[in-house]
């Protein structure tokens, strides 16, 4: 009985340990959207390069739960998603653009996956804080569907902006950190070879 006692306790230490506090704001000034793309190293990586945004943060979003952590989420424990929080300066770039840059970073004909990752914490998402940024999203969607430009149907999702929880700090600038690690990853993984087959070269 006493060490099933100590390992409740140790659980739930563990547990309260890992417990994070949503993010709201990034940079003064700037607006915030959010973007799940699968593997959210990649994502992160892929919107730091796009004009006018000023900061990316990897974390989860989606869930029911007051929390959120890379374990559980990668099993499959939560309903969270792994996504990126997209910090942008609205004079120099806006939501509309943002999700034009996302639609080529993924893979939007594939459910519950990207690439080599597998599951519904994977998933491909756009997620909309307010009726105008969902009428963008649907927009955006109906445009690309109606384009003719993918074989197939797209399965990304247009959802609600729930709260984002970041990512624990060793995953934040996964790509600049570890670029060796990330590279091998992403080549691994198929990502941009699938990007290619689906959208052409860059």
């Amino acid at each position: 009985m006493q060490k099933i006692t100590l390992f409740l306790l140790a659980c739930l230490l563990s547990l309260t340990s890992q417990a994070n506090e949503p993010l709201t704001s990034g940079p003064e000034g700037s607006s915030m959207a959010v973007f799940a793309g699968g593997c959210f190293w990649c994502t992160e990586a892929d919107f730091d390069k796009v004009p006018g945004v000023l900061d990316t943060v990897s974390g989860y979003i989606g869930g029911t739960a007051d929390s959120a952590n890379y374990p559980d989420v990668s099993a499959g424990v939560t309903d969270h998603i792994e996504a990126v929080a997209v910090f942008y300066d609205p004079d120099k770039t806006s939501f509309s653009q943002l999700v034009e840059a996302f639609w080529p970073t993924i893979d939007p004909l594939t459910p519950n996956a990207q690439f080599c990752d597998s599951g519904p914490q994977y998933r491909s998402a756009l997620f909309h804080a307010n009726p105008e940024q969902e009428q963008i999203l649907r927009a955006s969607l109906d445009n690309l569907t109606a384009s003719g430009r993918l074989e197939g149907s797209i399965v990304t999702e247009i959802l609600p902006q729930t709260a984002f929880y970041p990512a624990e700090e060793y995953h934040q600038d996964y790509y600049q950190k570890n670029p060796v690690r990330y590279n091998f990853y992403r080549s691994r993984c198929g990502r941009d070879d699938r990007l290619e087959e689906l959208w052409g070269e860059k």
